[in-house]
Formats: structure tokens, C-alpha cells, sequence
């Protein structure tokens, strides 16, 4: 009888478990830290978190606490609540709808630490323990662009279709300025190679839906899409060129041992750099900024290998060409001589910098011949709508 019930003890506390996420071991018994995801390991932008979270903890010996599956509502409070109820003293976040609740948190207690990625309400709310954080991916995606730029101009020298059939499908989750800025750059950077080159998006309204993103990516390769990449979380579209053999440019990680034949380059942000400096910093009781952004130098925006079967020749030197430039700040992603706006150049935006519920513009982000993109805060303000590119839907 004894055995029975510690057996059943057993499987309550597995249940308990894993209902919690799991967790780590410390070296560092004075800290623990919290991380809330979205969804879990099955999408491809929760992975790159819990991969870095994970990476970031270990190395610097410190336990964790990995709570997945946690929607953008009221659930995130509560799963703050527990993480500090835990022992947290640091408590991440990986989804923009998650803000509010990690803001709600950090006024409830002001003795943790809370870092929301992708959110914009720091530098304005100006909480001690509240903070926001990104990364110039805008660049990864130019960088990701030139390699679908490059495979165009490889398919139109082989007679596959002429230059002005040369047109890039793109699925993207919601009409959110991180999602422009993502999409416009892919384009720019493609254009930077292949100036013929234009564009449809379709969006999905969610993050991850990989029977929604599937059919997008169908769609738009029967409207006549030679390449297509996304702002999307499943294999989904990755599945739908494979199937098709279209070239692909997938977001945060290889899909290359699922589509070897289609894929071609991935972007995609890393996280390690961020969570390290913020623990740290948590440690030493040192002031972490409202508003962090990750680059190229950082090791934060960080593309994976080219499969070079797939992609066209050159493209891994000329990616290292390109790198080399944003580094330098010889090049910049959103030049305003390189796009225009209804046929006319753009010398002058207000963009959406300091939150509010209107959505205001309230600050001027074109100076010295470019839109100034995270350097107002870190997560994306780019939300203007380019010639070159068709929007199928905008209902999200």
C-alpha cells in the first residue's frame, strides 16, 4: 500500500511538473531566474528563445525555470506571479502581447527584475525593474534577402523565367511594424541584387499556425512566387516550397534537415548575449537599460550557415561583403535613396516611438539619409508601406 502511494505521489509531482516547464540546477544558489514563452520547443521562435535561455543560464551557472504555452493575457501575470512566488529574481518574457502583464508584474513587485522582448512601453513607463529589449535583425534579414536576390538572378540566367516574372512570396503573422521592418528589409536586401524584384505579403493573425502558414505559402507560390520566405513560427511554409522545390529563406533556425533541396539561408536572433547581460547585471545590482538592442557585433543577429546546393554561387562571400558594410555603417539597411513611397521619395517620417494606446507618431526618424530603425528604442518602428511590395490581405 505504502508503494502505491509513494508511486502515485511520484506521478503527481511529474504532472506538477510539467505543467511548470522545467528547470535547472544552480551553481549559483543566490539566483534564479524565470522565463515565460509564448508557445513551446514546436515553434521555431520559442525554440531560439529556450535554446538561448538555456545556453545563457548554464554557462553562467544559475537556475532556471522554463514556463511554456503561456498566452498573451492574464495568464502571463499569473505565471509571473508563480516565478517570483518561486524564487525568481529575474523574469523574462518572449511575446509582444505579453507587456502589459510583465508591466503589471514588475509594479507588483519591484524587487524583480523583468525583461519583456520585442515590447516598446519601457523608456516611457520608466519602471526601475521593467525593461525591453531587441535586436537589429532588420540587418539579418537584408543579409537573408541578398541570398534570395542572388538565387533570382541564378534561376533567371538559367531561363527558369525572365526578370520581370522575378517576384518573392512572404507570410507574414500580423501588420505590426516588427513585421514590416522585417519584410520590407528581406525585400530591399533581394532588390539590392535582383532590381527587378517585387513582392506579395499575405498574413496569417497568429504566430504560430503551421496550417495557416502552410496555406500562405501555397497560395502565394500559385500566384506565381519564385522565392518565399516569412515572419512565421511553424514549418509550415518551409513544407510548402520543399513540396514545390521554391526556394526558401526560413526565420530563426535551419530547416535545412527537413528541406534540404529548398532551403537556402536562415536569420534569426540571438538571444544568449541579452539574458547574459541582464543576469549579470542582476547580480551586481547594476542598472539594466529601459530599451536594449542586440546587433552584428554583439553576436545577437546572427544567420546559419548557407546550403550552398541550394543557393546560388557567391552567395556566401557576398553575404560576408554586405556584413562587413553594416558593420562599418557604410550601409544601411533603410537608405531612403534605395525605396520610395507612392512614387516619391521619402525625406521625412514620424514614427510610433513612444507608445500610446492611438498608436501616435511622435518622433522624426530620418536623418542623415536613412530611417533611423532601433535606435529610438529597441523594438522596430519601421512601418511604412514601400513601392515594390503588394499586401494581399490586411485584416491582421
Amino acid at each position: 500500500m505504502k508503494k502505491a502511494i509513494a508511486l502515485i505521489l511520484a506521478l503527481v509531482m511529474c504532472f506538477a511538473l510539467a505543467a511548470c516547464g522545467s528547470e535547472n540546477k544552480s551553481n549559483d544558489p543566490s539566483m534564479k531566474v524565470g522565463f515565460i514563452f509564448l508557445h513551446d520547443e514546436n515553434s521555431t521562435y520559442d525554440l531560439n528563445f529556450i535554446n538561448a535561455a538555456k545556453a545563457a543560464c548554464n554557462e553562467l551557472g544559475v537556475e532556471y525555470v522554463l514556463r511554456t504555452n503561456i498566452p498573451e493575457g492574464q495568464e502571463c501575470y499569473n505565471a509571473a506571479a508563480e516565478l517570483v512566488d518561486d524564487g525568481c529574481t529575474v523574469i523574462f518574457a518572449d511575446s509582444f502581447g505579453h507587456e502589459d502583464y510583465m508591466i503589471q508584474a514588475a509594479k507588483e513587485f519591484p524587487k524583480v527584475q523583468f525583461c519583456h522582448a520585442t515590447g516598446t512601453k519601457a523608456h516611457t513607463e520608466k519602471l526601475a525593474n521593467y525593461h525591453n529589449a531587441f535586436a537589429s535583425i532588420y540587418e539579418g534579414r537584408y543579409l537573408a534577402g541578398i541570398a534570395a536576390g542572388m538565387k533570382l538572378n541564378e534561376m533567371i540566367d538559367a531561363g527558369q523565367f525572365t526578370a520581370d516574372e522575378a517576384k518573392m512570396g512572404y507570410v507574414g503573422a500580423f501588420t505590426y511594424a516588427e513585421v514590416i521592418s522585417g519584410y520590407t528589409s528581406f525585400f530591399l536586401g533581394a532588390r539590392s541584387v535582383c532590381p527587378t524584384v517585387t513582392m506579395e505579403v499575405t498574413f496569417t493573425g497568429s504566430w504560430y499556425d503551421e496550417t495557416a502558414e502552410k496555406e500562405g505559402a501555397t497560395k502565394l507560390i500559385q500566384n506565381g512566387c519564385k522565392l518565399i520566405s516569412q515572419h512565421a513560427d511553424s514549418m509550415g511554409a518551409p513544407t510548402a516550397c520543399e513540396t514545390a522545390g521554391i526556394p526558401n529563406i526560413s526565420y530563426n533556425g535551419s530547416t535545412q534537415k527537413a528541406c534540404p533541396n529548398t532551403f537556402i539561408v536562415s536569420s534569426r536572433i540571438d538571444w544568449t548575449p541579452y539574458f547574459k547581460f541582464a543576469i549579470q547585471a542582476a547580480q551586481k545590482g547594476e542598472d539594466i537599460p529601459y530599451d536594449w538592442t542586440g546587433t552584428l557585433a554583439t553576436g545577437s543577429v546572427v544567420l546559419t550557415d548557407v546550403n550552398e546546393p541550394a543557393a546560388a554561387p557567391g552567395t556566401v562571400e557576398a553575404l560576408a561583403d554586405a556584413r562587413a558594410a553594416l558593420e562599418a555603417g557604410t550601409l544601411h539597411v533603410f537608405d531612403i535613396n534605395t525605396f520610395t513611397v507612392g512614387g516619391e521619395a521619402l525625406s521625412s517620417y514620424l514614427a510610433d516611438i513612444d507608445t500610446d494606446p492611438a498608436y501616435t507618431p511622435d518622433t522624426e526618424v530620418i536623418a542623415d539619409g536613412y530611417f533611423h530603425e532601433s535606435e529610438f528604442r529597441s523594438a522596430p518602428a519601421f512601418d511604412v508601406q514601400i513601392d515594390g511590395i503588394s499586401l494581399l490581405d490586411t485584416a491582421f
